[in-house]
């Protein structure tokens, strides 16, 4: 959970200072939240080419590993000269972060029995969600009295912490099912498995057309300030974590999909909000609130359902899953910055609507695959 709280952070921390990073590396704000697409693009081809090439490795040494190299990564970012350099260092931290969360929910897998499951690996996603809780208002406060580079820094004393806690703790001789090529095609032929990987596609795509640029879009709709900016990531975050809290007691006895239902259509009820409150500060942090109820939640639920979906292939399956979920970060990403660029501050809101719409009919439609399935 730490470890994925380290990840986290790491991979979203652009998001919660693009005006520090824009300033100080002399780029445009859709330049400085390109950090962000161009690593969920690397992130979304390396989820599955490092599942695959690292299936055969020890957990215990594959997850140390790859902290090391985002602590390593972040050390560098923190002595970066210019842009190119900091988006080649982000890069190359993706290509390997994007095994850390995948293996994770594997790896818990291989630890707990099978009747908490569920819970458990919703629990280790709870990192996630304590890194839009507390670590982007870190980043946001930091970010705008100190500067950008010792927020890099910071992250990287994280990663040793969380790379120390993994060495003592974590139990050693934890293999997973090696992957190959027929286990990927027997999840090309799973029609579950393809729904479950386009809802979450649908899902983030939609939350990152206005989470990409959160802070700037409030400083043009309602004119706040850095401080005012960090207070709203931090209700997104802590309403994630109430939601994703929640959500670990009772998907065990309620069900992934009523959970995942639940979770979406929370999402989606911000967003309105968020969308038809815009210029209030008031009523988007409220809007904020319920969308954060839903967020955390959402993935969780959906690595579940992968898990439950094809058990034999689950190290495979969520790799797939995290690797479409930066797909889902570079489409939102891309558009909310091309929205952004072009002065329609509004229209991100109603746009990612759309997304969360059609990824919410779907969540409905997975039920009666499931069904359709069993029969």
């Amino acid at each position: 959970m730490i470890g994925n709280f380290v990840t986290g952070i790491a991979l979203l921390a652009p998001t919660a200072m693009l005006h520090e990073l824009s300033d100080g590396l002399g780029v445009t704000i859709r330049e400085a939240g390109l950090l962000i697409t161009f690593g969920a693009i690397v992130l979304c081809v390396g989820s599955p080419v490092t599942a695959w090439l690292t299936s055969r490795i020890e957990r215990r040494h594959l997850l140390m590993g790859a902290v090391a190299v985002i602590a390593a990564a972040n050390f560098a970012s923190a002595f970066a000269p210019n842009y190119a350099v900091l988006l080649v260092i982000r890069l190359l931290m993706a290509a390997v972060a994007a095994l850390y969360t995948p293996q994770a929910a594997g790896t818990v897998a291989l630890i707990v029995p099978p009747g908490k499951r569920g819970g458990s690996i919703a629990y280790v996603f709870l990192g996630w969600t304590l890194a839009a809780a507390i670590g982007l208002p870190l980043v946001t406060f930091i970010a705008s009295r100190y500067g950008w580079r010792e927020v890099y820094a910071g992250i990287g004393a994280l990663s040793v912490l969380s790379l120390l806690l993994l060495a003592w703790r974590l139990p050693r001789g934890l293999y997973g099912t090696p992957v190959d090529l027929a286990t990927w095609t027997e999840l090309a032929r799973n029609r579950l498995v393809v729904l479950l990987l386009l809802i979450t596609t649908l899902q983030i795509s939609g939350q990152f057309v206005i989470f990409t640029f959160l802070a700037p879009l409030l400083g043009q709709l309602t004119g706040a300030g850095p401080d005012a900016a960090s207070a709203v990531f931090a209700i997104y975050g802590l309403s994630g974590l109430v939601g994703i809290l929640t959500a670990t007691r009772i998907v065990d006895g309620w069900g992934a999909f009523n959970s995942s239902l639940l979770a979406t259509a929370l999402v989606l009820s911000g967003m309105t909000v968020w969308s038809f409150g815009a210029g209030s500060l008031a009523v988007m942090a409220v809007g904020v609130a319920i969308w954060g109820m839903g967020f955390g939640a959402t993935n969780s639920m959906q690595q579940v359902r992968l898990v439950g979906a094809a058990p034999a292939a689950a190290s495979a399956s969520v790799s797939l899953n995290t690797s479409v979920l930066y797909v889902g970060q570079a489409i939102g990403s891309a558009i909310g910055g091309m929205l952004f660029a072009g002065g329609q501050f509004r229209a991100a809101g109603f746009v990612a609507m759309g997304f969360m719409t059609t990824a919410l009919i779907a969540v409905i439609v997975s039920r009666r695959v499931v069904a359709t399935a069993q029969s």
